[in-house]
């Protein structure tokens, strides 16, 4: 796979991305006139239009620039399931805990070390808290991390695999390779974006919430190519936008999808093509689906969804965290009754309520006391509007840029 790092770019070339993408103060004014005039030629036609965003970086863009606040009244951006920590069952994590206690040395990311578990194993309540009671739980930045350790210690270990498409291809390369020690297996939690993108558009379409365009991932893309969001567009009928995520991009993205909508189009756009293409990254693929089968998953806070997530192939079942320490897989029941009694994570995951219609928001269940999985990882919709609002000072700076 090729590393997007290796893309040799001067330092001008640099610059100037940073200064059209960024700081850009003309461009931006413009995009957001431009918005204003394709919207007023829609809002007889549509009334409110919703544009949903797949991933947590977009909505941390959306909300930490305040680009809310340059929309015009009625043109509503909508946060979508865009962080793999917030969509990972209960179940898992309960399992991984047990494993700790059991004396499995656990590895796992920074944000998922702190996601609540539904229900307490030994007193603890996270492999936060299972760490404070004496198991062996280290966090890592990257499976690599966790294969040197492993290697150094000689002890039975479990890496806890989340995340999208984006890190497929990494743990993909680890089994190809078999570069993983004999002690060291795999829990793969990989979850595949198109399809809980069209049951979102679905779930929401039955409800009348109906999304009217889609700001789709950049990263995910890079892997999959824009070519994997197109079964969206042709069932549903609605602009899709694979975007890059500096301010500049994400304005962009709403312009064209506010023009395609005008002329009365529908189609996939990238915006981002300093690093996505229509294929994606075709070698990644091709390890991802030698490594990998591609499964029924289950969602937190949308349900199971058909083949929606990936487990290690036979092939390569040795190194299988769900083989090698008996994982019963996720039941039914334990989905239906997977987050906290008036929590509203389900909701907001797939954008039917705003962080700020949970009961709990910033009140019991805070960034730094997190009682649904929204408010763990940094790509979780309640955990960025906590640390960077939804307004207030964003739209009086808007207002006193004559901006808004």
């Amino acid at each position: 796979m090729k590393d997007l790092a290796e893309n040799k770019r001067s330092p001008k070339a640099i610059e100037n991305i940073e200064k059209t993408f960024r700081n850009n103060e003309g461009l931006a004014r413009t995009l957001v006139g431009y918005i204003d005039k394709f919207y007023e030629r829609l809002r007889k036609d549509f009334g409110d239009f919703k544009i949903m965003d797949f991933c947590g970086t977009h909505e941390w863009t959306i909300t930490h620039y305040g680009l809310r606040s340059l929309m015009p009244e009625g043109l509503e951006l909508v946060a979508g399931p865009g962080c793999p920590v917030c969509v990972t069952p209960s179940h898992y994590i309960e399992k991984a805990i047990q494993l700790a206690f059991e004396g499995i040395v656990v590895y796992t990311y920074g944000d998922v070390f702190r996601l609540p578990s539904l229900k307490a194993v030994k007193g603890a309540s996270s492999l936060a808290e299972a760490k404070a009671l004496g198991a062996e739980i280290k966090i890592v930045t990257g499976i690599g991390d966790a294969i040197a350790d492993a290697r150094a210690h000689g002890k039975e270990s479990l890496f806890l695999g989340i995340g999208f498409e984006t890190v497929a291809s990494g743990y993909a390369k680890t089994l190809l390779s078999e570069i993983l020690p004999n002690n060291l297996k795999l829990m793969s939690l990989v979850k595949l974006t198109p399809p809980a993108m069209l049951a979102t558009v679905e779930i929401l379409s039955k409800d009348d919430k109906l999304v009217n365009g889609i700001i789709a991932p950049g990263h995910v893309s890079t892997i999959i190519g824009a070519k994997a969001w197109k079964a969206v567009v042709d069932r549903h009928k609605i602009p899709l936008i694979v975007t890059g995520f500096e301010p500049i991009d994400v304005l962009i993205a709403i312009a064209e999808i506010l023009k395609q909508t005008v002329k009365g189009e529908a189609r996939v756009g990238i915006e981002y093509t300093r690093a996505v293409s229509w294929d994606g990254d075709l070698k990644a693929q091709e390890m991802i689906a030698k490594a990998f089968k591609v499964v029924e998953d289950g969602w937190r806070g949308i349900g199971f969804l058909p083949e929606s997530g990936l487990r290690i192939s036979e092939s390569y079942k040795k190194f299988d965290a769900f083989e090698e320490f008996k994982i019963p897989d996720l039941s039914q029941k334990d989905l239906e009754t997977d987050l906290p009694k008036g929590c509203k994570c389900a909701e907001i995951v797939i954008g039917k309520e705003k962080p700020t219609n949970c009961p709990f928001f910033m009140k019991k269940c805070k960034p730094s006391s997190p009682i649904g999985p929204c408010m763990v990882s940094l790509e979780g919709t309640c955990a960025i509007w906590a640390r960077f609002g939804a307004g207030g000072l964003a739209d009086r700076i808007a207002e006193d840029l004559k901006l808004r």
